[in-house]
């Protein structure tokens, strides 16, 4: 057996553990298994493992830095994939992202916005976005991983639906580390989930809601994740970077 079919077997495995977790997890909310989109988080592994993915039937997969992200989107570009930005993005960094990202879901602020519709613009692409919602964040600042506090979303969320390059697509978080969240994913998520039903009377089109890692995608899925963004269940711890 070579590396590459150990591999692929191995990933093959761990997408089987997952998709069993996700399974039991809709039955458990009631909800359709269809409803939710597995991503994979592919930080710090090859473009390698991206294709073993892709001919393992997974089609979204993300990543979190762009240095990494852009040379392994072109060197997969021919994979039915779609991409998408997991990361905090530097506005210096929209034009890159925009060239090979689908997906972004962690705008955070309206100078990114507008960075990001340049940018879009600029390539002749159409990008749909996630309000990244800092639920550790306190008014008028960002989270210890990013995001914007909840009381910011809606300004962030009008300037992305009046961008002509970009589409509203919904909400995204990140269990917080610290604040009255922390230690609570389930509570964490219930919260966006009344954050993303009060955006849908302003912005009914606005329906993703990007939520749930490894460790706590059960918790998303019972709150009305949309999406759920698992890495190590799939790809194994992940190596150190040098």
């Amino acid at each position: 057996m070579t590396d590459l079919t150990a591999r692929k077997a191995q990933l093959a495995e761990n997408l089987a553990r997952v998709e069993e977790r996700i399974e039991g997890a809709c039955g458990a909310a009631g909800r359709r298994r269809e409803d939710v989109t597995l991503i994979v988080v592919t930080k710090t592994y090859p473009a390698e493992d991206v294709r073993l993915l892709s001919e393992l039937g997974v089609r979204d997969v993300a990543e979190n830095r762009d240095q990494d992200a852009a040379p392994k989107a072109a060197a997969c570009a021919d994979a039915p994939l779609s991409w998408h930005f997991v990361g905090q993005l530097q506005t210096n960094k929209a034009r890159s992202v925009a060239g090979y990202a689908d997906v972004v879901h962690s705008v955070d602020r309206v100078r990114l916005v507008r960075a990001l519709d340049n940018a879009a613009a600029d390539r002749e692409r159409h990008l749909d976005c996630l309000v990244q919602v800092a639920l550790d964040a306190e008014s008028g600042g960002s989270g210890g991983r990013g995001g914007a506090a909840p009381g910011a979303v809606v300004e962030i969320a009008d300037a992305v639906a009046a961008a002509q390059g970009l589409r509203l697509a919904g909400l995204m978080t990140v269990a917080p580390l610290s604040g009255e969240y922390a230690g609570r994913p389930a509570a964490a998520f219930e919260r966006l989930r009344e954050i993303s039903t009060d955006l849908r009377t302003r912005h009914p089109a606005a329906t993703m809601v990007s939520a749930g890692m490894s460790a706590d995608l059960e918790e998303a899925v019972a709150a009305g994740a949309t999406h759920v963004r698992v890495g190590s269940a799939v790809l194994g711890e992940r190596p150190r970077l040098g």
